[in-house]
């Protein structure tokens, strides 16, 4: 049994479920990713397969269909499932956000109307606070929800929104967008809308394009898509929560464990490189013996195993104390700045010890050294996790 990236305190059932998570990853995500990834082809029986496990209501409590299990929990499987291919754990990402959001903020009829269905997967969630010239910068949204005027209560929304992850194959989408409450601080006039659409691309809804896939240079099989917002007229009863100029705040509450998953992902794939890694440098000989015997790798082996063993612990520390009610935006920056470098590195020096093979589509590391830099970007970057941990650190250690 691997000792790497293990984890005390599980409970049984929490040890049943990453055993056969980890069984349907090895028999049903390993084989098949290479392939898929090259042909950037959605893995739809892969993701019949994790609806089947109740992988899209993993955290929805029971009382909406769901599992009710923790973040923790959460963060384990797609540990898991990105060990296997970093795409299909995009797939349930932002669905678990919108499904998070909406448990915590949404009000009842809300959870009533979208959740059970969310945990079978029928509805499947995306969401988008980016924009195509705005970057990190969310409170600078240009995309506005102004009233009808007509007494309907309907709100039209224009503008464009960018980088959404399932944002072609998801029929629930969570928008943030601005409506101007008068506010002095930017970021409490935006506001986040529930918005239901059709699955496929183009004008999907009155006023609703989604063009289409965006070309990636890793990432595959999962759509990533703009969405432009043209007249697109919608109840106001789709204001998530009810509260406008709540928006950011809800948002940035799902970037929170968002940033958990991503450090989770970035985990996998780390993972997933040393196996590749200290498989190859016991197959391959050089000089007379298998390069794991010459210093050299053995010393690279050494220090990819510590890097994965450090992130595994700090995504494990942040997921619990959100589990826990406590604040964890500076250990879920540390987790998300340190698990995304540290799976670059470590990709990079699985690839260094394939050598020449390690830059052919044959060997699987290929699709890593693509995957990894994602994760660099996604949930925010290395800089504005520095930024968020800072800012965390000051507060807690201001001079009185």
């Amino acid at each position: 049994m691997a000792r790497l990236a293990q984890t005390a305190g599980l409970t049984d059932i929490q040890t049943e479920i990453l055993s056969t998570v980890r069984s349907f990853v090895d028999k049903e995500i390993i084989p098949h990713a290479t392939a898929l990834e090259h042909e950037d082809a959605y893995p739809t029986d892969i993701v019949e397969g994790m609806k089947e496990m109740g992988l899209f209501g993993l955290m929805i409590p029971e009382e909406y269909g769901g599992l009710g299990e923790s973040l923790l929990t959460y963060a384990l499987v797609v540990e898991e499932i990105a060990r296997g291919w970093m795409s299909v754990s995009g797939v349930i990402n932002t669905h678990f956000i919108v499904a998070y959001m909406l448990r915590q903020h949404g009000t009842e009829e809300q959870k009533q109307r979208y959740l059970p269905k969310m945990a079978t997967g029928e509805t499947r969630g995306s969401f988008s606070m980016s924009e195509p010239d705005l970057g990190s910068d969310v409170a600078a949204i240009k995309t506005r929800a102004v009233e009808a005027g007509d007494g309907s209560g309907d709100y039209v929304i224009d503008g464009a929104k960018m980088w959404l992850t399932n944002g072609g194959t998801s029929n629930l989408t969570a928008v943030l967008v601005r409506t101007d409450e008068g506010a002095e601080k930017a970021h409490q006039n935006l506001t986040t809308f529930l918005v239901d659409k059709p699955t496929g691309y183009g004008e999907v809804a009155p006023g609703l394009i989604v063009p289409g896939k965006i070309d990636k240079m890793g990432y595959k099989g999962v759509d990533t898509t703009e969405m432009v917002f043209k007249g697109h007229r919608i109840s106001g009863d789709q204001i998530l929560g009810g509260e406008r100029g709540k928006g950011f705040a809800h948002m940035m509450d799902g970037v929170e464990v968002g940033r958990v998953n991503v450090a989770a992902r970035a985990c996998g794939i780390a993972i997933r490189a040393f196996e590749l890694g200290v498989e190859y440098a016991q197959q391959r000989s050089t000089f007379g013996k298998p390069i794991v015997n010459h210093q050299a790798i053995a010393f690279k082996i050494a220090e990819m195993a510590t890097k994965v063993e450090a992130a595994h612990l700090m995504m494990v520390n942040a997921a619990r104390l959100k589990d826990r009610g406590e604040r964890n935006d500076v250990e879920a920056g540390m987790a998300k700045m340190l698990a995304s470098e540290y799976c670059k590195e470590v990709t990079e020096d699985s690839f260094r010890i394939h050598g020449g093979y390690g830059y052919s589509k044959e060997y699987e590391i290929e699709r890593l050294m693509r995957e990894a830099p994602f994760l660099l970007i996604g949930e925010g970057t290395s800089e504005i996790q520095k930024t968020i941990i800072s800012r965390g650190l000051l507060r807690d250690y201001k001079l009185r």
